[in-house]
C-alpha cells in the first residue's frame, strides 16, 4: 500500500542563508527564555536543512559523499548554532552564543548550486523528536567520539552531539540502496580520515531505528570493515525500541550488542528535574498553574475523554498520532499538541488562529516550543451524522469548506499522475488488478485535471469524530490545522478533495454531495471541478483504504486496535468498489 510520501521543496541556498542571518541578527535583542530558545533551534534546523541539501547536491554530481570545502563551511556554520542551542538549553534558556556571523560569510563565500533540496526532517517536523534529547544522550558517550550524522536529519542531530559532547565537527553520511539493504558510498580521502587517526570511539546519529535499522547498519557495516570492533561504536536513535520486522536475525543480534543510547522525549520535557525544561512548566507560564497532573492522551487514548464507551471508538494509527497531552488550569483544560518545531510549528499557530477568528475552530493560546495549546472543549462530543440535521450540516460543510478555499492558498501537493500511481496500487492490492485497471481511464485527463487544480490548505481529516457537538448544536472542527503538511503523500489540494472526504465520511448520497460542492462553490466565489472531484473521489477512497490496513498491521500487538483499522479499511474497499463501478 502507498500512504506516506514527501514532496521535494527546491529552494535557493543563497536566499535561505540570507534570511537566516536576518533572524539571527534578531536574536540577541530578544528577552531569554521559552519564546527565544525556540527561534535558535529553528534556526539550527534550518542550517541543518542547507548542510544536508549542499551534502546532497554533491553526492548527486559525484556519486558518493567526499569532503569539500563547501560542505565543511556549512557544517562549521551547524557547528556554530549548536553550540548556542545547547548553551541556551544548558543554562535554563538564560544564555546563547554569539550571532556566527563569519560562519555565514564564510558558506556564502563558496561555490554552491542556484537550487538545492532540502529534505523535510520528519521528527522535527511530526514526531517530536528533539535536537536537545540528543545532547543529552550524548552525555553517556566516551570522551572525544568521532560523531556520524545520517541523512537527513541526522545532519543536525550530529551536530547536537558533537556540540554537547565537545567532539569535532561530524561527517554527514547518506545511507543509499534498498531501504531494508543501506549501504554507504564513501569515496577514499573520506572514508580514510573516518578511519584515521585511532578514534577510541564513534558515535553514530539518526532517528529510528524503522523496519529494518539498515541506516545504521550501514554505517556498523562500513566501521567494522575499516576495523573497528563493534565495542568501539555507539548509536543515538530516536527511540529505545529494536529495528522493525525487515531486520533480518544477523542485524538483530547486532543491535542487542552494539551500544545505544537513544534520545529521550520523556527525560528531556517530561521527567526533568530543571522547572525550565519541562513542557507542563511551560504551559502553566502561557495558561496559568495547574490545577491537576498533566495528562498524556496520545496514541489514542484521546478517546477515552470523547466517547461513552470502547464500542464506540474509531480507529487510530499508531504511527501517524502525535504527541498530545490535557492541561487542567483554573481557566478551563487545554490540548496540547505537537505541531512541529521551528516554522512547521509556527505556520501550524498560524493556521489555527486564522480558522479560529473565523469562529470554526477551537482557540489557539500559543506555541511552546512545537507544541500548539488549543482549547479542550470538554462539553463537546463527537458528530453522529446519521442524527444530524442534514441541511444544516451541509450548510455548516459549506462554509467551513468555502471559507478555506477562499482564503487558504498553498503550493501544491501531490499531483494528479502521484495520486493515481497511489490510487491504482491500493486498489490493486485489495481489489485486484480488473478493479484497479478501471482507474486508468484517467490517464488522459491527467493534465487537465492538474490545470484545473487550485491548491489550498485542504483539511484532509473530516472524519465524523472530528467534529465537535457543543451542547448548544454548534460544531467546531478539531484536529484542523496539519493534515496537509502530515508526513503522508496527499499535502494540499484542491478543495475538491475535502469535498470527496467530507461526502464519504458524512455518508452523503449523490445529490447530498452535489449540493456541498455548490455550497463549497458559492462560499469560495469558484465552482468545484465535477470531474477532478470524481477523480479525487475514488483518490480518497484509495488513500484511506491504503492508511487503515498500514495500521491494521501494525496494531499485530493490539487485536480490538486491528480490528477496528481492518474493518474502517474494509469498508473504505466496499466504497471503493463501488465508485469504480459507477465509473
Amino acid at each position: 500500500m502507498i500512504v506516506y510520501g514527501d514532496a521535494p521543496r527546491r529552494e535557493d541556498p543563497r536566499a535561505k542563508l540570507a534570511a537566516l542571518a536576518d533572524a539571527l541578527r534578531n536574536l540577541p535583542a530578544r528577552p531569554p527564555g521559552l519564546s527565544r530558545h525556540a527561534a535558535l533551534v529553528g534556526a539550527l534546523i534550518e542550517t541543518g536543512e542547507v548542510a544536508q541539501a549542499l551534502a546532497d547536491a554533491a553526492f548527486a554530481e559525484r556519486g558518493q559523499d567526499a569532503p569539500s570545502p563547501t560542505g565543511d563551511a556549512a557544517m562549521a556554520l551547524l557547528m556554530a548554532l549548536a553550540r548556542s542551542a545547547w548553551l541556551s538549553w544548558q543554562s535554563g534558556l538564560a544564555r546563547i552564543g554569539p550571532v556566527p556571523e563569519a560562519e555565514i560569510a564564510a558558506l556564502l563565500a563558496q561555490p554552491m548550486p542556484a537550487v538545492v533540496e532540502p529534505r523535510r526532517a520528519e521528527g522535527f517536523a511530526y514526531y517530536a523528536l528533539y535536537p536537545e534529547a540528543y545532547g543529552l544522550a550524548a552525555a553517556a558517550l566516551p570522551a572525544s567520539p568521532r560523531v556520524i550524522g545520517l541523512r537527513s536529519i541526522g545532519t543536525t542531530l550530529a551536530a547536537v552531539v558533537a556540540a554537547a559532547r565537545g567532539a569535532e565537527a561530524p561527517a554527514t553520511v547518506r545511507p543509499v540502496g534498498h531501504p531494508f539493504r543501506r549501504e554507504l558510498a564513501l569515496d577514499r580521502g573520506l572514508a580514510a580520515a573516518l578511519l584515521a587517526g585511532g578514534s577510541p570511539s564513534y558515535a553514530v546519529v539518526d532517528e529510528g531505528p524503522g523496519l529494518s535499522g539498515s541506516s545504521f547498519g550501514a554505517a556498523m557495516d562500513f566501521l567494522q570493515r575499516g576495523g573497528v570492533d563493534l565495542s568501539r561504536i555507539h548509536l543515538l536513535p530516536g527511540h529505545a525500541g529494536a529495528p522493525g520486522p525487515e531486520a533480518g536475525e544477523a542485524a538483530r543480534a547486532r543491535w542487542d550488542r552494539v551500544a545505544r543510547h537513544p534520545a529521550s522525549f520523556e527525560d528531556l520535557l517530561l521527567h526533568t528535574p530543571r522547572p525550565e525544561h519541562r513542557l507542563e512548566e511551560w504551559a502553566a507560564a502561557l495558561l496559568g498553574p495547574a490545577e491537576a497532573p498533566m495528562e498524556e492522551i496520545s496514541g489514542g487514548a484521546w478517546r477515552a475523554r470523547r466517547f461513552s464507551s470502547e464500542a464506540e471508538w474509531p480507529p487510530i494509527h499508531p504511527f501517524m498520532e502525535r504527541r498530545k497531552f490535557l492541561f487542567r488550569a483554573r481557566a478551563g483544560t487545554w490540548l496540547l499538541k505537537f505541531a512541529g518545531l521551528g516554522r512547521h510549528g509556527e505556520a501550524v499557530l498560524a493556521r489555527a488562529r486564522h480558522l479560529h477568528d473565523a469562529g470554526l475552530t477551537p482557540e489557539p493560546a500559543g506555541l511552546l516550543h512545537g507544541f500548539l495549546a488549543e482549547r479542550w472543549m470538554e462539553e463537546a462530543r463527537p458528530l453522529d451524522p446519521t442524527r444530524a440535521d442534514r441541511r444544516a450540516l451541509l450548510a455548516h460543510l459549506g462554509r467551513y469548506l468555502g471559507f478555506r478555499a477562499r482564503t487558504m492558498p498553498a503550493e501544491a501537493g501531490a499531483g494528479a499522475e502521484a495520486l493515481l500511481a497511489m490510487a491504482r496500487q491500493n486498489t490493486a492490492e485489495a481489489l485486484g488488478e480488473v478493479a484497479a485497471a478501471r482507474l486508468d481511464r484517467w490517464k488522459p485527463h491527467l493534465p487537465a485535471l492538474d490545470a484545473a487544480t487550485r491548491p489550498v490548505w485542504t483539511d484532509n481529516r473530516l472524519h465524523a469524530w472530528e467534529w465537535l457537538l457543543l451542547p448548544g448544536g454548534r460544531l467546531l472542527k478539531a484536529d484542523a490545522v496539519d493534515h496537509a503538511a502530515a508526513h503522508d503523500l496527499i499535502g494540499t489540494q484542491d478543495i475538491a478533495w475535502d469535498v470527496a472526504g467530507g461526502a464519504v465520511e458524512m455518508g452523503l448520497t449523490g445529490p447530498e454531495r452535489d449540493a456541498l460542492a455548490a455550497a463549497v462553490g458559492l462560499e469560495a466565489g469558484r465552482s468545484v471541478n465535477p470531474a477532478l472531484l470524481s477523480f479525487l473521489t475514488s483518490c480518497y477512497l484509495a488513500f484511506q483504504l491504503g492508511y487503515h490496513a498500514m495500521a491494521a498491521d501494525a496494531l499485530g500487538w493490539s487485536p480490538p486496535e486491528a480490528g477496528r483499522a481492518r474493518a474502517a479499511a474494509s469498508r473504505y474497499a466496499e466504497g471503493l468498489d463501488r465508485a469504480l463501478a459507477q465509473g
